[in-house]
């Protein structure tokens, strides 16, 4: 008893890699191993290198719509169809400045993904589930190894992220001192090259964590992911069906077959056999085909029943064991007797219409 509920623990336990139809299940509900750290580090690596090459454009542009509103908006008279102009122009010009990161974002979205997982569209993860909302299973993944492994990420990436800037500023804290000397353009340029140093470090770093978080996260996937021995086989159930079902349906199918074949067995014009181990029984019908064909064959005690009913039905049985044999071995239930057998076969079948005529 004691042995019997260790095997049925260790046929639970899942030690055994997902199949492929498991991961194909899961993909299309949308459990896919993805790391957010790649998609961060790529878009916010993809946004700073489009504000260094479109940063002019951005500044020039913004300048525009400053020196155009203090020195042309301000005097116009506030009516409906000026504020609605100024409303337009002033979203095309911010449509016009933000452009340029909004498609990158969305480069980058679907870039980060599809170097993870690859193209994949559902809709599964939209459906309502009200597990989501139970409070039960809430606090089991609030206070999961997962979640306490996320927090820790956080926190690292806070710390290095606070690191780096400390340590920017830090290099750069002389010539800050010194801005108060320095005029607006100059003191702006410092800032923003500051800032861009800051922000490659970041973003380097930040890519340099989503590699270990990639890593990490290929390995709780495949780690949720795996299946016990009695989820494969049940899986193998459902795929081609119980193995026990199976074979009483073959079973089944088999006993209709050799009762239809029967049933042609009476309607025969000859049987031919090789007395203790084979019989084929053959029909010549011109309306049918233009060669005789075999309606029955068996071995063993399948021959000995075509023999029991050809019997009872006085359909005359012919012993040639070399014919029975070869018949027996190339041609199967409807198949024409082939040329090379047309005077063996003729021979046996001319000698029973003269048993019959006989008769």
């Amino acid at each position: 008893m004691q042995l019997r509920l260790d095997l049925q623990f260790f046929a639970g336990e899942k030690t055994e890699k997902a199949t492929p139809k498991k991961r194909l299940d899961e993909r299309k509900k949308g459990k896919v191993a993805k790391s957010q750290d790649v998609n961060t580090g790529i878009l916010l690596l993809l946004s700073f290198i489009i504000l260094f090459v479109f940063g002019g454009f951005m500044k020039d542009n913004m300048l525009v719509l400053y020196q155009y509103t203090f020195t042309e908006y301000i005097h116009w008279d506030v009516t409906s169809s000026t504020v609605y102009q100024v409303l337009i122009e002033g979203l095309i010009t911010m449509a016009k400045i933000v452009a340029p990161i909004m498609v990158i974002a969305i480069f980058a979205g679907f870039a980060s993904n599809l170097m993870q997982i690859g193209f994949l569209f559902t809709t599964e993860p939209l459906k309502l589930d009200l597990k989501k909302i139970d409070p039960i299973q809430g606090a089991k993944r609030i206070f999961s190894i997962r979640a306490l492994v996320e927090l820790l990420k956080s926190l690292f990436k806070i710390s290095l992220i606070g690191a780096i800037t400390f340590t920017v500023i830090w290099i750069y804290k002389d010539d800050m001192m010194m801005l108060a000397f320095k005029d607006v353009e100059n003191a702006l340029g410092f800032f923003g090259q500051v800032t861009m140093i800051m922000a490659v470090a970041a973003i380097i770093a930040l890519l340099f964590i989503a590699v270990f978080d990639y890593a990490y996260q290929r390995y709780d996937f495949e780690k949720n992911m795996r299946m016990s021995k009695q989820d494969i086989k049940d899986e193998y159930k459902n795929i081609e069906g119980d193995p026990l079902i199976k074979s009483k349906i073959k079973e089944k199918q088999r006993q209709m077959a050799m009762q239809r074949m029967m049933s042609e067995v009476p309607e025969a014009d000859v049987v031919i056999t090789n007395p203790t181990h084979y019989a084929i029984a053959i029909k010549y019908d011109e309306k049918k085909a233009n060669a005789p064909y075999v309606v029955a064959k068996g071995a063993d005690h399948i021959a000995l029943r075509i023999k029991e009913i050809a019997k009872v039905h006085k359909v005359v049985t012919v012993e040639n064991r070399p014919l029975a044999r070869a018949l027996y071995d190339k041609l199967e239930i409807n198949d024409l007797i082939p040329e090379e057998f047309y005077q063996a076969v003729a021979e046996i079948l001319a000698y029973v219409y003269r048993l019959e005529k006989k008769a």
